[in-house]
């Protein structure tokens, strides 16, 4: 069996202009989550609520199995997807959609957290 090379890629949101990093094997969710953020909806983590509803405006990716309650073919089509199920092979710019939008403004104003603050500290 061929091991895959994990990869790291540069996720941009428009909505914000914050941009992290997201490895090729992990959701962009997951990612999002390490940012330290206070209030960044998760839902269900499994494809189910649609709470982390986002556009894909560029870049590569693969999505993995989403309730078409939450994301319809013609969504998927025009590039919205859920992020907790989106896998990035290359950099994405992606639009943050719904209650997560509302959510990561909400945490643009709140007090940083460290764990935030030791993620964006030159090394």
């Amino acid at each position: 069996m061929v091991k895959q090379e994990v990869r790291r890629f540069t996720i941009r949101l428009l909505n914000t202009a914050d941009s992290f990093a997201c490895r090729s094997d992990e959701s962009v969710l997951y990612a999002m989550e390490l940012l330290g953020y206070r209030g960044i909806p998760v839902g269900c983590r499994g494809g189910g609520c649609g709470v982390c509803r986002v556009r894909v405006r560029s870049g590569q990716y693969t999505v993995r199995k989403m309730s078409r309650a939450c994301v319809s073919e013609a969504e998927e089509a025009v590039g919205v997807v859920l992020a907790c199920k989106l896998i990035p092979h290359s950099d994405l710019d992606l639009e943050v959609l719904g209650k997560m939008l509302k959510c990561l403004s909400a945490a643009r104003s709140a007090p940083e957290t460290p764990h935030a603050a030791r993620m964006k500290a030159p090394r």
